[in-house]
């Protein structure tokens, strides 16, 4: 299996995973393609924070990281979220997620990144070294299970003294 940046022409078979990925869930599919598309016209896409999983010349796998805020009073920190993370069901289980996932967070912190935020099952993320945001005084800017909304430094002061609210990028709201 290859985990590479995206290319153009992997956009289709990338919106037809995340349909599939999402569909079946316990929350059902929520747009999540759609997201995609939008963070990829804003300011806050950096391509190569857009991975997919290729397996026998399938993309099996995709992940995604666009900047947030991190806003206390005046001070801001730039640090990016994960959304979304989807997996083929007929590949799931397979440790595709945590390869994505693996270089998804060495590339932030290549590009030196302090932190990645999640709103996802805490199940799944928590083994990556997720914990709540509330750990750190970090909230989200709506109501969210505590559990679900997590985050992880990037670096050894990624979110020391930063406590505040996560701003999402106009994509989020649409």
């Amino acid at each position: 299996m290859q985990i590479r940046t995206i290319h153009p022409t992997d956009y289709l078979a990338v919106d037809l995973l995340i349909r599939a990925a999402f569909t079946p869930t316990a929350f059902g599919y929520g747009n999540e393609a759609e997201l995609v598309e939008k963070i990829r016209l804003s300011k806050e896409y950096i391509p190569e924070l857009e991975l997919v999983a290729v397996k026998n010349q399938m993309i099996v796998g995709h992940g995604l990281l666009s900047e947030v805020s991190l806003v206390h009073e005046k001070d801001q920190t730039i640090g990016l979220v994960l959304a979304p993370l989807a997996i083929s069901p007929d590949t799931q289980k397979q440790g595709i997620g945590s390869q994505l996932m693996h270089e998804l967070e060495a590339r932030a912190q290549q590009l030196n990144y302090p932190f990645i935020s999640i709103l996802g099952h805490p199940d799944y993320y928590t083994k990556f070294g997720y914990v709540p945001a509330e750990y750190y005084l970090v909230k989200a800017p709506f109501d969210v299970p505590t559990e679900a909304f997590m985050i992880k430094s990037l670096t050894k002061d990624g979110l020391k003294k930063r406590p505040g609210m996560i701003q999402y990028p106009s994509a989020f709201n649409e």
